[in-house]
């Protein structure tokens, strides 16, 4: 962060993030790394991912020349009930409560690409991906699936250290029944450069946690990602996390929380802008459509009975974007 995006955001503190190195032999250091943050904050740093420095820059590049298109021609893309395409400013609620218009924010969805006449696009969240023209910008699905696949990748190995930290067998979340077809989705997301004001309701991104079970998140270098590591302290107390070109942010999601019985954490966060614009790319992972999440087995006891009923993976990441973004129909009455 250079000393123009410090001087933005002082008055709140930086957190201190672990760093955890997916090269490292010492895998006992690299558990004991991974689960003091999930007992802390829910987030961490991970380094040395195999995902290149070039890919990530190319992929920051074909980011901007979408969201540099004109709206006319990214409202050509408008996602779909997959969850698919564009998304405009506004179109997620992500704190109903404290928004006046929605997150200040827009964004583009990716999934795992499945044709249409193959059967599992019948389920929701699979399907076709909706894709630029090639003739508008060439080797855009090019660079998007190639990040998109090793990105996963990425998750994968995250997913064994996480399995370990809850004293589980290193391979429990590679079962076939788990993540043996995973709902993996990329999102692009563009901040423009507006001043967020929390007192009037204006966000970048409202406070929220993620969904599923981890996400992703490659950053350029400007600042605006803030957590509450106790989202039940009065006030909340905001940290910001500096950004970092190369590494990837990791935090958990609600899933994981539920699955560990609230042992690892799923951290409040939002997004406030300071002026500049901000780009993102955020690859979350979440398990079969039809998995069941709950209690894990070391993570109750007599003393901790588990806190949640089981629900099935599909059944709760629908309800949940279902809350959070705009019903289509809205874009159909205005001709969109």
């Amino acid at each position: 962060m250079d000393e123009a995006n410090a001087a933005d955001v002082a008055g709140v503190p930086a957190s201190t993030l672990n760093l955890i190195d997916l090269s490292s032999s010492d895998i006992r250091r690299s558990v004991s790394l991974l689960k003091q943050a999930c007992l802390d904050s829910g987030f961490f740093y991970v380094i040395n991912h195999g995902v290149s420095q070039e890919l990530m820059e190319e992929v920051f590049v074909q980011s901007r020349r979408f969201f540099g298109l004109p709206l006319s021609e990214k409202m050509k893309l408008l996602r779909n009930e997959k969850h698919r395409g564009y998304t405009p400013l506004f179109d997620q609620v992500l704190d109903p409560a404290n928004q006046i218009n929605g997150d200040y924010k827009e964004g583009y969805y990716i999934g795992v690409e499945v044709p249409e006449d193959d059967p599992r696009a019948q389920k929701p969240h699979f399907g076709p991906n909706l894709w630029p023209s090639e003739d508008i910008l060439p080797r855009w699905r090019q660079a998007m699936e190639k990040f998109h696949c090793q990105a996963l990748n990425v998750a994968k190995v995250v997913t064994r250290i996480i399995a370990l930290a809850l004293d589980l067998e290193a391979g429990f979340f590679e079962k076939p029944e788990i993540f043996g077809e995973p709902i993996a989705t990329l999102r692009l997301l563009h901040y423009e450069g507006l001043v967020s004001d929390p007192f009037k309701g204006i966000y970048g991104a409202g406070a929220h946690s993620d969904f599923g079970f981890i996400t992703l998140l490659a950053t350029d270098d400007v600042p605006g990602l803030q957590i509450c590591k106790n989202k039940d302290a009065k006030p909340l107390k905001w940290e910001y996390v500096q950004p970092m070109r190369g590494p990837f942010i990791v935090n958990l999601g609600d899933m994981l929380e539920r699955w560990s019985n609230c042992i690892f954490r799923s951290t409040l966060h939002r997004v406030i802008g300071n002026g500049q614009e901000r780009y993102s790319i955020a690859s979350f992972l979440e398990p079969n459509h039809d998995c069941l999440i709950e209690c894990l087995p070391t993570c109750m006891s007599k003393e901790n009975p588990p806190k949640f009923p089981p629900v099935q993976c599909q059944t709760y990441l629908s309800q949940r974007l279902d809350d959070t973004h705009a019903d289509l129909n809205v874009y159909r009455r205005e001709g969109a």
